[in-house]
């Protein structure tokens, strides 16, 4: 059979890769691995042509092979899929084990790194070489074999368990819905949401409108929606997902699966030498310590509680003056905070929404990072893709074709919830000299064109296409060819959201506005009124946002910090405490938050949750020359893009930070940024 994941194309066959092409392809790979692998390895005196470069060949095939896997599987997934997806996942973790813990292998590269020409390398093959011997002791190489077999067991259950919280989110986020025929239940709602509302009821061979756990479905209703018994039972089954109570109670409750998933954490870290898995995680971070996090953490709470606080009393004080509403609960907060913005400001999301139509936005992010860049982007409609949905485009400069990507925005069946960029195709240059392209894989899920109509996004939702784009020009733009080092590839994670954050930052100003919006039935631009109405409304309940995430952060890191085996710390627990320290909404009983908490523990965020805010922190601050200069000016634009995108993690994010900005990063930036201040407390 001629297998599509085994082919070395520039771009995958989407076409023609089929569930049973996948276990068989891995196996190959895998197989021809560890054949070659012996072979690399027992070298006498290595060197980076004979070692390093062959071994990123080895990689390089099989990251092309898994990354479509793994893509599919999160786009389009099945039950046949998932099966399969499981199945090589648990080949894949044990020959990522028994890789770290190849005690002969690493000999090999600490040989290399030993040699009298090693410091003549490039910065880029060093880092690799440093980064690799790191992620050996971090994989147990230096274990006794028993501790070893205990390190490689747990990493096999936890992959296990990660995929199955994640299958479980799914599962649940996927099942609920609810069948209304009076339309008087939906009052309120704007007429985009409603006509998603006959989709969804159409899509399930049924009359009227079905609401769902999707984004699209469930933010209109706790926004907009009057009747107020319907917000209580969106939100219900939306913050019950997966747990033990609500509708679906018990049916994919991840409770057992969470503590089972810190149970092991913990006890790999201890096997590794650290106290707790917080000191494990930071040993691939910019941070240093979990005192530091915290201390970041807390000092961003000192500062924004204060305002936080305050909106919040504005909201209370508004629903009961002006609403009769003495009693806010959980499911009134976005309603009664949508009519003050609209109140204060005279806008709301609905109001912007048609001028922000997907056939507009795309070519105008395009264009402003055309103009950042120096970079020209094109469709490519004769791609293979795996969705109608899907559309290929190549990246290029000066005629050079650079990088490609794909771009895949609407929510559906089987695909998961979230927006997300992965990689595809790593920039790396082989050994016959001949230089692969990185290709990018961008998935959202907004609101699909309904009866010919354009998709119409909100503003946030433009913000967040911005933001994955970001994260793919990081991926796309480096100039870097060794492969573990190369675009995102080795980039510390709290450092990692930098170039997404920043970009979000040209969705506030008039001069690239008018770039991305125009009126989808006039064509006109964004009216200067609503303009100047969304930039005074966009640190509305800004404080409320801060420490929405700082409890995120701070559940996230102490969760995992102050695990102890003879105490195990319950997640829903830590949850309310932190709430109780930090939390200006007061929240139901019945919420079980930590049960969909994919990042952490479905994803690469645990105990790393924090690196959004220390993230932005850098995005701030890194934005703030442009502010000094121009949001365009081209040599900011250059000196961003030698520094930090093409650099990848071949260098420190500090150093590159330094370079860039001439100076370390101040906190100061992001909350005046925010507008988190002490004249605003």
């Amino acid at each position: 059979m001629n297998n599509p994941l085994l082919s070395d194309d520039l771009l995958p066959r989407f076409d023609h890769v089929r569930v049973e092409h996948m276990e068989e392809a891995i196996d190959q790979i895998l197989s021809d691995n560890r054949v070659q692998i012996a072979n690399l390895a027992g070298q006498e005196d290595p060197t980076w042509d004979t070692l390093a470069q062959p071994m990123q060949g080895l990689d390089n095939r099989l990251s092309n092979a898994w990354s479509v896997i793994s893509h599919l599987n999160g786009v389009m997934n099945t039950d046949e899929l998932r099966k399969v997806y499981k199945i090589c996942l648990e080949k894949l973790t044990e020959y990522n084990t028994e890789l770290s813990q190849n005690e002969t292998l690493c000999a090999a590269y600490k040989k290399l790194a030993e040699r009298p020409d090693f410091k003549e390398l490039s910065e880029a093959q060093r880092k690799s070489v440093e980064h690799i011997l790191r992620d050996f002791h971090l994989g147990g190489v230096d274990l006794p074999e028993a501790q070893k077999k205990q390190y490689a067991a747990l990493s096999r259950e936890l992959a296990e368990l990660s995929n199955k919280f994640s299958d479980n989110v799914l599962d649940a986020t996927q099942h609920w819905y609810r069948h209304i025929t009076d339309i008087e239940e939906l009052a309120g709602l704007p007429e985009s949401a409603i006509e998603g509302a006959r989709q969804a009821a159409r899509q399930r061979d049924l009359d009227g409108y079905v609401i769902t756990l999707d984004f699209p479905s469930f933010h209109p209703v706790m926004t907009y929606c009057d009747n107020r018994d319907l917000r209580r039972e969106v939100y219900e089954a939306f913050v019950t997902r997966a747990s033990d109570m609500g509708p679906d109670a018990g049916t994919w409750d991840n409770t057992p699966v969470m503590a089972e998933i810190l149970k092991r954490r913990h006890q790999q870290a201890k096997l590794l030498g650290f106290n707790n898995y917080a000191e494990r995680s930071l040993a691939t971070k910019m941070a240093r310590s979990v005192d530091e996090v915290l201390g970041f953490l807390n000092q961003l709470a000192e500062k924004s509680l204060p305002v936080a606080k305050k909106e919040v009393e504005e909201l209370k004080a508004f629903a009961r003056d002006e609403h009769s509403m003495e009693q806010l609960e959980a499911w009134d907060i976005g309603y009664y905070s949508e009519k003050l913005r609209q109140k204060r400001y005279d806008i709301s999301p609905e109001t912007l929404r048609p001028w922000f139509p997907v056939n507009r936005v795309i070519p105008g992010l395009f264009r402003v990072v055309e103009k950042l860049f120096d970079v020209q982007i094109e469709e490519k409609p004769e791609v293979e893709t795996w969705h109608q949905d899907a559309t290929a485009y190549c990246i290029s400069r000066h005629g050079e074709p650079l990088a490609w990507f794909y771009l895949d925005l609407f929510a559906r069946q089987g695909k998961r919830g979230g927006a997300w960029m992965a990689d595809c195709r790593i920039r790396w240059r082989n050994q016959q000299g001949q230089l692969q392209l990185p290709v990018a894989l961008l998935t959202c899920n907004f609101t699909p064109p309904v009866d010919g109509k354009p998709s119409l996004l909100t503003h946030d939702e433009v913000t967040t296409l911005f933001h994955e784009f970001g994260h793919g020009l990081h991926h796309m733009l480096t100039q870097v060819e060794v492969l573990d080092v190369s675009g995102i590839n080795g980039v510390a994670w709290d450092a990692v959201e930098l170039p997404s954050q920043f970009l979000e930052n040209w969705c506030w100003h008039k001069e690239s506005l008018g770039l991305i919006a125009a009126h989808h039935e006039t064509g006109e631009p964004l009216p200067d009124d609503l303009l100047e109405k969304l930039l005074a409304a966009k640190n509305f309940q800004s404080g409320m946002a801060m420490a929405r995430q700082l409890e995120f952060s701070l559940f996230d890191f102490r969760l995992h910090a102050e695990f102890s085996e003879q105490a195990p710390t319950n997640p829903l627990d830590m949850y309310r405490q932190v709430r109780s320290e930090v939390a200006v909404i007061e929240a139901p009983e019945f919420n079980r938050f930590p049960n969909a908490f994919s990042h952490i523990f479905g994803g690469g965020y645990a105990a790393g949750y924090y690196s959004y805010k220390w993230a932005e922190v850098l995005a701030a601050d890194a934005f703030s020359l442009f502010e000094e200069n121009g949001i365009f000016d081209e040599n900011t634009g250059k000196a961003f893009l030698h520094n930090i995108l093409e650099k990848g993690g071949s260098r420190e994010p500090m150093e590159l930070f330094k370079a860039f900005r001439g100076r370390e990063p101040e906190v100061d930036a992001l909350l005046k940024q925010t507008g988190i201040t002490d004249d605003a407390a």
